[in-house]
């Protein structure tokens, strides 16, 4: 599974890509906030199993949040008006950082319960797109059947701090993921390296 680190890399990356002049430490910081909000489920699980990767995973929170937007700005005396164009840039941004930097990691990995609490499924989109000269175009990220994984009541992620479903046996290993391969280690210091620029820039 996606570590926090790699989630917090990504919104990193689509906050330096899309916040442009607004881009400094304070509206960074807004940024990475947002983006472990769906992570935060996992508190959730301790109190209701199976809804981590349901409760805050679903696209009804940003959606929602998007429609909150959409309406404020729509207003004579809009609130993020008000406070400027960087707060409605940071507004925006930060709804498409929930979707890609929260969620679309963990969907792509091992799961994500998109519709809770209206449909109950989890589905994981962790296949592959190519093509071949012999098959042609192949893709087996959705595959009806496959992609789906089971309800609140039968999945169970597991976290550092939520490591099994109900009662924790005594010699329980907790594990807190880093990076879950080159790649991500790629994505961690890529983001690392970006920011850091483009927060040095913004201070110049």
């Amino acid at each position: 599974m996606p570590s926090t680190l790699v989630h917090l890399a990504l919104g990193a990356l689509i906050a330096a890509a899309l916040l442009e002049e607004f881009f400094d430490a304070r509206s960074l910081g807004v940024v990475l906030l947002v983006t472990v909000v769906p992570d935060l489920d996992t508190f959730v699980g301790l109190v209701v199993p199976g809804t981590h990767r349901a409760a805050l995973h679903t696209l009804l929170v940003p959606f929602l949040a998007a429609a909150a937007i959409a309406y404020d700005l729509r207003r004579e005396e809009s609130w993020l008006r008000a406070r400027g164009e960087r707060a409605i840039r940071l507004a925006w941004v930060s709804v498409l950082v929930y979707v890609f930097a929260g969620i679309a990691p963990d969907l792509f990995v091992n799961g994500a319960n998109l519709l809770y609490p209206l449909h109950d499924q989890f589905y994981a989109l962790n296949g592959r797109v190519l093509v071949s000269d012999q098959r042609g175009f192949v893709q087996t990220l959705w595959e009806a059947e496959e992609s789906r994984r089971g309800t609140t009541r039968t999945e169970h992620y597991r976290t550092g701090v939520d490591p099994v479903r109900g009662k924790e046996p005594k010699d329980v290993e907790r594990v807190f993921p880093i990076a879950g391969g080159g790649l991500q280690v790629l994505l961690l210091l890529t983001a690392t390296a970006v920011t850091g620029t483009r927060l040095w820039l913004s201070r110049r």
